[in-house]
């Protein structure tokens, strides 16, 4: 079935509401009834004009100092379509594994293109540019090879047979995704919370049970939330770890819960929300019994296996890597009340801990997390130090520490949490997406992090303003009834429109959802409906149980 497809990021900035320009007034006066009225946002200076873009938005006061506006922006200009896409052979450069990419080098593309000629196809070769990242080159990324343009997927898919046949690898496409192409229509939802005018609370959480998937709106249910959206990144699969644990930073209520994949960007909710900043910061923590010390290089998680890397002594990499489970053998992992799993077993051994930190017991590694307690595992050396020093009766202290980019510790009290991400999309009140630092995108392998990074996707992303205004929002893609959602470039792009002076990417693709009272208001991208998370951020009311 053929999409009906999305727009370009000049077209999204045309319509984009400049949240920056509402009156104090505007944002903060409530409406008993939460009616839903038709409303044009102040325009915003586009970073590409359009003419044939149109936007309808319409702006619900959910509370005093709670405003969510939902926006259609269409573009009658653009015109995508079905592709086939013939990709070039490549070596994954972390797994050394034979790979394919959207795009390759110029020789490459000249060489497909006379092949697919000299078969009787008639190829078209785009050059494709990188995006202005941070920290990546500019200018030429590589050259795409295609071959049709089709009304419809089953077209393109019969017709990707015969070139395939042809000896050829490829792939059905649609060009709505395309950072280079127009997208005829993006869904959006924008929610911004004014902290002096806002009497409840906001708070990233994982519901009590870090172990635990849930989808974004049961969570907004149970808490009588307000708004609610998804959050961080997460173990989605048995191998990569127990499933709905973070794979990056996590804290709940001024308690850590999971360590950071190297440095990269955090939404931090300081005193409920009240305070409000996007950082770049990574954790460390110690064990220690005595005068004996051991570093712990991971909370909740399965000890050996970090997913998307990023700590001291894994394999491939001890950098962030989006969607990659490094591994290690020397490994001391804490795990706290709650992570509410059986814990996990294998070679190694384990210390329990009551409230105090006294040792309970030890031995052989599985069981359960006691009430109040906590529990350390420990794999390779970590093992034999646990087994040496962590004996019944003895106590383990355990120091935890977060970081910003400048080395200043962050100090967690009841009522903060932090959430993270990647990467960083805004800094000081400038697009500035460092895609291959955190780990999205890889200079020197262009079959790593291409559509994840570089085509349009579902995206879920925070800011703060320069009022100090906390900003979430969500486009809807991955439509077949349209929205293709936004690449990185387009994000922050559109963050920096809301008038965000800071900003980041939290999780997205199937896992974008915005609640409203309780209830899903976007359009989920999975075919099996609104994805069970791993953390939310949560906006409470003063009165929530």
């Amino acid at each position: 079935m053929r999409p009906r497809t999305a727009l370009t990021t000049g077209a999204v900035l045309l319509a984009a509401t400049s949240l920056c320009a509402l009156s104090s007034a505007q944002a903060s006066t409530p409406s008993t009834a939460r009616p839903l009225a038709t409303h044009t946002p102040p325009a915003v200076r586009p970073v590409v004009t359009r003419t044939a873009s149109t936007a309808h938005w319409t702006t619900q006061q959910v509370a005093r100092g709670l405003e969510v506006r939902t926006g259609t922006v269409t573009d009658s200009k653009a015109a995508p379509a079905w592709t086939i896409t013939v990709q070039a052979a490549t070596t994954g450069r972390l797994s050394g594994a034979a790979a394919w990419a959207e795009v390759g080098p110029g020789a490459w593309a000249d060489s497909t293109a006379g092949k697919l000629r000299a078969d009787g196809f008639t190829p078209r070769v785009d050059r494709v540019d990188w995006p202005t990242y941070t920290d990546t080159p500019r200018g030429l990324m590589g050259v795409r090879v295609r071959v049709g343009s089709y009304g419809t997927q089953a077209e393109a898919t019969t017709a990707a047979k015969a070139v395939t046949a042809a000896g050829f690898h490829t792939a059905v496409e649609w060009t709505g995704y395309d950072a280079d192409q127009a997208a005829d229509v993006e869904n959006l939802h924008v929610a911004v919370i004014d902290p002096r005018t806002f009497a409840g609370t906001v708070s990233g959480t994982h519901d009590g049970n870090v172990a635990r998937r849930e989808t974004t709106s049961s969570v907004a249910a149970k808490l009588h939330s307000l708004v609610g959206v998804n959050a961080g990144f997460f173990v989605t699969s048995d191998s990569d770890g127990v499933q709905g644990i973070q794979s990056g930073l996590g804290a709940y209520d001024g308690r850590l819960e999971s360590m950071s994949a190297g440095s990269r960007a955090a939404l931090v909710l300081d005193d409920g929300g009240h305070h409000a900043r996007v950082a770049d910061l990574t954790s460390t923590a110690v064990a220690q019994v005595g005068g004996a010390r051991y570093a712990v290089q991971g909370i909740n998680r399965v000890p050996g296996t970090v997913r998307d890397c990023g700590r001291p002594g894994g394999t491939p990499s001890t950098r962030p890597w989006q969607d990659v489970t490094c591994h290690e053998t020397d490994d001391l992992v804490l795990f706290t009340p709650e992570f509410g799993a059986a814990l996990p077993k294998g070679a190694g051994s384990q210390a329990v801990l009551d409230s105090s930190g006294r040792v309970v017991s030890a031995g052989a590694r599985g069981g359960s997390v006691p009430a109040g307690g906590s529990v350390l595992q420990g794999i390779g050396g970590a093992a034999d130090w646990l087994s040496a020093h962590a004996t019944p009766g003895r106590r383990v202290a355990v120091d935890e520490s977060v970081k910003d980019a400048s080395g200043h510790r962050v100090v967690l009290g009841k009522g903060d949490s932090i959430v993270s991400a990647a990467p960083t999309l805004v800094r000081n009140g400038r697009v500035s997406i460092d895609a291959a630092t955190e780990g999205t995108v890889d200079p020197q392998d262009l079959s790593f992090g291409y559509a994840w990074a570089n085509t349009r996707q579902p995206r879920t992303m925070a800011g703060i303003d320069a009022r100090g205004r906390l900003i979430l929002a969500t486009v809807d893609g991955r439509r077949a009834g349209g929205s293709e959602g936004f690449t990185l470039q387009e994000a922050a792009a559109f963050m920096r429109s809301l008038g965000a002076v800071q900003a980041l990417n939290l999780d997205g693709g199937g896992s974008t959802a915005m609640a409203v009272d309780g209830a899903l208001v976007n359009h989920t991208s999975d075919a099996t409906g609104e994805r069970a998370v791993g953390d939310t951020v949560q906006v409470l009311p003063r009165t929530a149980h």
